[in-house]
Formats: structure tokens, sequence, C-alpha cells
């Protein structure tokens, strides 16, 4: 099947700043996408190409099969992108903005009108219809963003960190609205250095990092591959026979009063584990299970933190 967006061999430099350093994405239909790196990873940068607002120095970038420079009507018309910065004007009432856009992809405002009522209530924005953009909050901002890349119905769309700057309410409702769009089949590509998002919506990830991607697969895959997981059980009534029982078990941290496990998938181990212990005796007073996240893939990959 072809895929919705594909990215091969992808370079962009700007001046003596080496932004990307050949890039390969392939993003299946109906997929939900993370690009997850620290600000200047790229990330921008990629989306920015595919989108037809920077030029590639190298590589190739095609949405459904066709090619985003030489097809570029057809492409950037499957695309709805939610960039970080407003670009508009600003002493507009946004109902009249969202009319606008709907213009730029050859729908009237008449045609357009349902599709801009039924955007303004979902995102919350139907009691702003008639406000300038520069009188909005940032969060009434970030939904506008999201309007506007919708406002055509698009099958794929971009977000370049959606929910950077935003409360936590408005988060939570945004993740709740990319969910929804998810299922009814749209493809999405979403940028973030938000480890959370990156794991609550994704199903595959590809961890972008000083303009290469260093790693790909599905987030929980990545986690058990590279992480850190572990189970801390805390103790009483401990005997030395149980070191050749618990042997297949990685104890980095163990003593008469307390036993760390680190290992890959402490969810699976851990009811042997407090089955060994509790047949032999021992009387367990506490239980902490410690899953890895994103967060230490990235650690172990790059020695850095995401953020």
């Amino acid at each position: 099947m072809t895929p919705a967006i594909k990215i091969a061999g992808l370079t962009k430099a700007f001046g003596n700043t080496q932004a990307l350093a050949g890039v390969d994405l392939e993003i299946a239909e109906g997929q939900f996408y993370g690009l997850l790196g620290p600000n200047g990873a790229g990330k921008s940068t990629t989306i920015n190409i595919l989108t037809g607002l920077v030029r590639k120095d190298a590589g190739s970038t095609a949405v459904f099969g066709r090619d985003t420079v030489t097809d570029f009507r057809f492409t950037r018309s499957q695309l709805g992108i939610a960039a970080q910065e407003l670009s508009i004007d600003w002493f507009f009432p946004i109902e009249k903005l969202l009319a606008f856009q709907a213009g730029y992809y050859g729908i009237t405002e008449k045609q357009a009108q349902p599709r801009i009522n039924e955007l303004l209530e979902r995102l919350g924005l139907a009691k702003k219809r008639e406000s300038r953009l520069r009188h909005l909050s940032g969060g009434m901002k970030r939904r506008y963003q999201l309007a506007k890349a919708l406002i055509h119905d698009p099958k794929i769309i971009i977000l370049d960190e959606p929910t950077a700057g935003v409360d936590v309410e408005l988060r939570h409702e945004l993740w709740d609205y990319l969910r929804e769009m998810h299922q009814a089949g749209k493809t999405i590509l979403l940028t973030t250095h938000y480890i959370e998002e990156a794991e609550l919506l994704c199903e595959e990830v590809a961890i972008i990092n000083e303009g290469k991607i260093i790693k790909k697969g599905n987030p929980q895959q990545l986690t058990s591959e590279l992480g850190r997981s572990g189970i801390t059980i805390n103790i009483s009534g401990w005997k030395e026979s149980l070191n050749s029982l618990l042997a297949k078990y990685t104890c980095t941290d163990c003593d008469a009063g307390r036993l760390h496990f680190t290992m890959r998938n402490p969810e699976q181990a851990l009811p042997e584990i407090l089955k060994i212990l509790v047949t032999n005796g021992v009387h367990i007073h506490r239980v902490e299970m410690e899953k890895s996240s994103l967060e230490d893939v990235f650690l172990s990959l790059t020695g850095k933190g995401i953020s």
C-alpha cells in the first residue's frame, strides 16, 4: 500500500548549520505518528519541507506517492498543518479568517460555512467567532490554528508542537479531539518534545536528534528495549538460599531489607518474584514498579534529556 507520507534522504543546511542530515520516514495511511526530539533537533524543518515552506537541499518527500515539489497542488490539498507560529491577518474576526483559509482550497464561503460552524463549536471557539485573533488568549489561538488546519478536511494532519505553552485542561481537550480524528481514519503527524504526549497518542515514533533519525518504533517496544524499568521490594526475613532461586533476575541493588531488580518487562516478572519470596517465608512490606519512558530511551541513545 502506498504510504501517506514518505521522506527519503532529506537534507537541509542553513548556512553552516546542518538542520537535517539524511532523514528517512514512512508513515502509513491512518497512522498516528510522532516525531520526537528536543528543540532544534530538526522536527519543524522536516515538516516545513514536506509542506513546501522550506526548500530541501537533497532527498525526496512524497504524499500518497506523489512528489511534493512537482505535484504540489495535489499534495498540499491533502495536508492540513497547525504550525507553531501564527502568520495571518490579526485584524479580521476568526470566522472570516477561516473562510479565507477555505478559499485557498477552492471552497466558497457559502460552502465552507457549515464546516466553520462545526469547527468553532467543537474547538470551543463559537463564542469567539467575531473576535479578532489579536484579542484571543494563547490557548484560543492554538484552537484557531487547529481549526485552520482542518477547514478543508484534509486526509493528513500535521501538528507542530500543538500543545506547547497551553494549560493542562486545554492540552487534554486537544488530545481527546486528536484521538477522535485518528479513530475517524485521519493520518496524523505530530511533532513534540513532550514525552507524555507521544506515549499517550502515537502508534509509532521516530526520535530525531541533531538532524538525524536515531531510532524508530512503537513507544512500548522502545521503552521495553532500551528503557530502565525495574521492581523495588522492601522485605524482611531474607534467606541466602533465595539467591539461587532469583538468579535469573538481575538484582542490581539488593540487601536483607530491600531488593531492586532491573528488567525490561517488570509487570511480567513481578508475580513470579513475589511467589518465590512469599513461599519461602519472606514478608513483603512494599512493592514499587518503575516503568521506563521515552525520556529514558532518548537518554540511553543520546546521553542527554529531551527537554
